[in-house]
């Protein structure tokens, strides 16, 4: 009887821990929805099934939402029989994947927990490694109830989880994550941040190994302190590259913009005031609607005496300007990769006021 109340507290501490993964992982991956899909096509493309990219969007909401409804219905233990069926499954599959990615294939983060905490293949496999065992004790503890005896309240409950993760990813594919974790928030100054902080580089440390004389023992000194010239008291022994000190490293190294002449990142960066980006991912296939609340949002720029930018990943064959409307807009080039870092749309807005990101949003959400 000891026994029995013993495993039925473990399984539950057992579930509570994998109820509380399942939550923090689905929900930081369904709020982030462009993100996941970039890294489910990278798996596609480290597999070889680069066909199956066109519909990675909507497989990202419904793995995410899939993933955050598990974890709330294992926390209120809402059809727990068949839920702990598919948490067993699941962390089964995503082991095995797991391992794959550290063991074999080149993938430097496998996004379990989207942009909000980076794991290393190999740390995110002793993870699941971990939780594996616990999806197994679950599903032990509830094996003898019923998977289909359904009520009324379950139901209701469970249909709601679902409504709600689908939702939530379906809310931010169409306009910008609830929750920024990029290095392109709101607040940040995009020219501060490409720095490394004042007084930590990444050139290593040489340090300098002396003997005292009379102690015999060693010490280190750094090439600024002198203490080590006194020949009479120290004796050299060693001169190493100390590799301890930690590499501060800017939290914005990527950005870089370029026109026809060339690198244009300093000059762009160094406009006083507020400054529009209309972030254009391809000229020919921007939807009428979102192009015509571009124009006028150029328009009224115009007016107030702010500066508007076009960034855009799209080649510009020499062209340096673009017609939104009436306004002739200044055009640059920025890497593909780095505006979806920057922001998580096809087409968009990102206000500048003195260098610092003031506000981000879809095409969708820009009302001039």
């Amino acid at each position: 009887m000891r026994s029995n109340r013993l495993f039925k507290l473990i399984a539950n501490i057992c579930r509570l821990v994998l109820a509380c993964t399942f939550v923090l992982s689905g929900f930081t991956k369904a709020i982030d929805p462009w993100g996941t899909a970039l890294k489910v096509n990278e798996y596609l493309s480290i597999y070889g099934m680069e066909s199956l990219q066109g519909a990675s969007m909507a497989f990202s909401i419904w793995l995410c939402g899939a993933e955050l409804m598990m974890g709330c219905m294992l926390l209120c233990k809402v059809r727990i029989r068949l839920i702990s069926i598919f948490a067993l499954l699941s962390m089964s599959f995503f082991t095995v994947l797991t391992f794959l990615s550290a063991a074999l294939i080149p993938v430097e983060d496998c996004g379990c927990f989207g942009e909000a905490l980076k794991l290393t293949p190999w740390q995110t496999f002793f993870k699941n490694l971990a939780l594996l065992p616990m999806a197994i004790v679950v599903w032990w503890r509830y094996r003898p109830d019923k998977i289909f005896a359904f009520n009324a309240l379950e139901v209701m409950l469970t249909c709601t989880f679902f409504s709600m993760s689908m939702c939530l990813g379906y809310y931010c594919y169409r306009h910008l994550p609830l929750i920024d974790f990029l290095p392109y928030k709101v607040g940040v100054n995009i020219r501060e941040a490409m720095q490394a902080p004042d007084g930590d580089s990444d050139e290593p440390e040489t340090v300098l190994v002396y003997r005292n004389r009379k102690t015999g023992r060693l010490r280190e000194f750094s090439l600024d302190d002198t203490a080590w010239q006194d020949a009479d008291k120290w004796e050299w022994v060693d001169t190493r590259v100390s590799q301890e000190v930690p590499l501060v490293r800017p939290m914005i190294g990527e950005f870089s913009l370029r026109d026809a002449e060339g690198d244009a990142t300093e000059r762009v960066l160094s406009i006083p005031g507020r400054v529009y980006w209309l972030c254009v991912t391809q000229f020919d296939r921007i939807p009428r609607r979102c192009e015509r609340r571009m124009e006028r949002l150029a328009a009224r720029a115009a007016e107030e005496g702010a500066e508007v930018l076009c960034l855009t990943p799209d080649p510009l064959h020499g062209e340096q300007w673009h017609l939104f409307g009436g306004q002739r807009v200044r055009c640059y080039n920025i890497d593909a990769s780095t505006m979806k870092t920057m922001l998580r749309a096809r087409n968009g807005l990102v206000v500048l006021d003195d260098g610092t990101i003031s506000a981000k949003m879809n095409c969708r959400d820009i009302r001039p």
